[in-house]
């Protein structure tokens, strides 16, 4: 078997050939695209639209420039980031991103799992299918898959990057040696800039047969030698600090002294006797002195320098030297990690100190210059970049750190930002136990729904199969990808066509846009069924035997989707300019507890939480009481933890009053909710 270093050349070689197959295929017409799920107007509930009203930033593609975050897989927010979609008005941003900073996954056993805080009980989710085959994918054959997947995602970074640009890769001692070297190719040698050791905990007295890793690394290149860099300061130990212990009481503050004498050595300009003001005269040191007389002169007429006894030396001010710190080095040993009761902790595993990602926005990123992070996780560098005034980018694969994210930049008064997911899933194999391909798979659930799968032959997709009494056709999703209009539209025209037509179709899918509920609406077709097949699915067909008992037990249950009800809303004039609109959530309906990635403990807790109180599943609901049909405007909106109208920090309001401009005609109004574990739903409702 060779070694890592042996296929090192080759893996290098393969993501080359992956990055520019999407590179060449930028331009073709069914290219990756934005679906823009959201514009968030970020306004927490305060019992009216305190903030935008009206017709306030109503045309998306007329504004300069919106910050993005965006749901999906990054290779392919970058593929969308580099072709550009003026659907979405983003123009190609292919030598545009002035920084990035990305703190990729680098251990293999991690536990992604979440937390989630419900009244009277915690239950614990496992990451979505999308993400559990994203990270298998990645440790598949360990650092080896891993830098598979990173070199083509470096490449297109490189693309984004401006020619000031630079990348600040975060890494551990798990990979990040090899990581080096593949940027060494990617970037160039010559562009590497410098190896930053961030001492980010400290192990205290614990024992173990090693020494403790108590540091991070972070690799710095740029992509040219224009780059930009502004220099940082760090603070002072509380040693030099404590050399500031001399005050003349003059008005100039405390000072510490330096020495005159030269360390290297005499030259025959800072080798003499001084004569200083009162008279006395000072013997050359044997190196000479550290400046010209001239200079030693000026110090001495401004009242600096510092003449008791036989002493002499030059007065530094704290307040005219050091105060802003010492220059920044590789060695950040100032930026303790987050732990105990940090303010910013938002209970998120990886999730880094503000002060790191500060540092490196200032160094590295001009005044309303891009950032971008493609690992954005908890979303510290947007939240970072917004209170610095840059511009930013943010993708992460997981629904709950998207959902982190997006509250963080509410809470703390974020600028407008759009919230996108990938438009069309383009992966479609896999490798995963037995199945080879997403033909065996499918064949498989097909079977598990009790339907019977096509005879393999040319022309026959793969993914299909069929019930005959009822002549109804089945369509199994790819686990890789997320399903919407697209899928659905597809499904309908097998429907009308293949075959001779069916009655019916049903359509099994893994993953759903985060607007699924709102695309079925708007095709208002009764002979459209779509379901969720059980993400632990998976987990259920690790062998044949596993598969066979399944059928035998026909336990796999195939769920719908979950749905929001509101109710009636009601409109009272307010004044003879505006209007009063009363909204309240009714009902939440989740879809069943099997279809989440959940264990049978986490299950139960699950179902007596529907069975009490359905609605406390919302993490968050937002507003747009102005709807257009097309792009959703959350114009007010609650989540849990907003304290502003109750203290209950586990349950959103469930109703609240706008204050609205008068309109002519129906007004359309549009109720978002998204639950705890990430599904949304969308109610539209009109009042006249």
């Amino acid at each position: 078997m060779s070694s890592l270093i042996e296929e090192l050349p080759k893996i290098i070689e393969r993501g080359k050939k992956e990055a520019q197959k999407i590179l060449d295929g930028l331009s073709k017409s069914n290219k990756i695209t934005l679906q823009t799920n959201e514009f968030v107007l970020p306004t927490k509930a305060q019992g009216g639209l305190t903030k935008f009203t009206g017709q306030t930033i109503k045309e998306i593609g007329k504004i300069e420039w919106l910050n993005r975050m965006v749901y999906g897989d990054n290779l392919l927010t970058m593929q969308a980031l580099l072709a550009g979609d003026n659907s979405s008005g983003l123009s190609s941003m292919r030598g545009k991103i002035d920084l990035i900073y990305i703190d990729p996954p680098f251990d293999s056993k991690a536990d992604y799992r979440t937390k989630i805080h419900l009244p009277g009980t915690d239950i614990e989710s496992k990451p979505t299918v999308i993400e559990q085959f994203a990270y298998s994918d990645t440790w598949k054959n360990g650092t080896a898959s891993y830098l598979e997947m990173m070199i083509p995602r470096l490449i297109l970074m490189r693309e984004l990057l401006s020619e000031q640009g630079s990348i600040y890769v975060h890494i551990d001692w798990h990979v990040g040696h090899y990581v080096k070297v593949i940027m060494d190719e990617i970037f160039g040698k010559e562009n590497f800039k410098n190896h930053i050791t961030w001492l980010r905990s400290s192990s205290g007295k614990t024992i173990s047969k090693n020494f403790p890793n108590d540091t991070d690394f972070i690799l710095f290149y740029s992509k040219s030698d224009d780059y930009i860099f502004n220099p940082t300061y760090m603070p002072l130990s509380e040693t030099t600090i404590a050399m500031y212990n001399k005050d003349d009481g003059d008005g100039r503050g405390k000072y510490r002294l330096f020495p005159l004498q030269k360390t290297g050595g005499p030259g025959p300009e800072t080798t003499y006797d001084y004569k200083d003001n009162n008279g006395k005269i000072w013997k050359c040191p044997p190196k000479g002195w550290r400046m010209k007389q001239e200079k030693l002169k000026a110090l001495e007429d401004d009242g600096r320098l510092y003449i008791q006894g036989k002493s002499i030396g030059e007065k530094a001010y704290w307040n005219e030297r050091d105060n802003e710190g010492r220059l920044s080095n590789n060695l950040w040993n100032d930026i303790a990690n987050l732990q105990g009761a940090n303010a910013e902790i938002l209970g998120f595993n990886t999730q880094k100190p503000e002060k790191l990602i500060d540092r490196i926005i200032e160094s590295s990123c001009p005044e309303n210059g891009i950032v971008a992070d493609f690992f954005a996780g908890s979303g510290t560098t947007g939240a970072v970049a917004e209170k610095l005034g840059r511009k930013w980018i943010m993708s992460d694969l997981g629904k709950p750190a998207c959902m982190i994210m997006r509250k963080r930049l509410i809470d703390q008064n974020a600028k407008p930002f759009l919230y996108h997911s990938i438009g069309d899933y383009q992966k479609e194999q896999f490798e995963q136990s037995q199945f080879r391909t997403i033909g065996d798979l499918a064949h498989v659930v097909i079977n598990l729904y009790g339907a019977l799968p096509f005879p393999m032959q040319e022309g026959v997709p793969n993914n299909l199969g069929y019930i005959k009494n009822g002549k109804t056709l089945v369509i199994v999703d790819s686990p890789s990808k997320l399903t919407g209009y697209n899928t659905l539209k597809k499904a309908q025209e097998l429907r009308s066509s293949f075959m001779g037509g069916w009655d019916k179709v049903v359509v099994l899918g893994w993953n759903f846009v985060t607007d699924i509920g709102r695309v079925i609406e708007s095709l208002r077709d009764d002979k459209l069924e779509v379901l969720v097949i059980p993400p632990d699915l998976l987990d259920k067909l690790k062998t044949k035997a596993s598969y066979e008992q399944l059928i035998k037990s026909g336990k796999i249950r195939f769920s719908s989707l979950q749905y929001l009800t509101i109710k009636s809303i009601i409109k009272k004039e307010y004044n003879k300019e505006q209007d009063e609109i009363f909204i309240e959530l009714d009902n939440y309906v989740l879809l069943s507890p099997d279809a989440l990635p959940l264990d049978k403990e986490n299950k139960e807790k699950l179902e007596k939480v529907i069975k009490d109180d359905p609605l406390s599943l919302i993490e968050y609901w937002s507003i747009d009481p102005e709807y257009d049909g097309e792009v959703f405007r959350s114009k007010w909106q609650d989540n849990r933890q907003n304290r502003e109208n109750d203290e209950d920090k586990f349950r959103v309001v469930r109703k609240t009053k706008l204050i609205l401009p008068k309109i002519k005609g129906k007004r359309k109004i549009c109720v978002k909710a998204v639950d705890v574990f990430g599904f949304e739903s969308v109610v539209v409702g009109e009042v006249k």
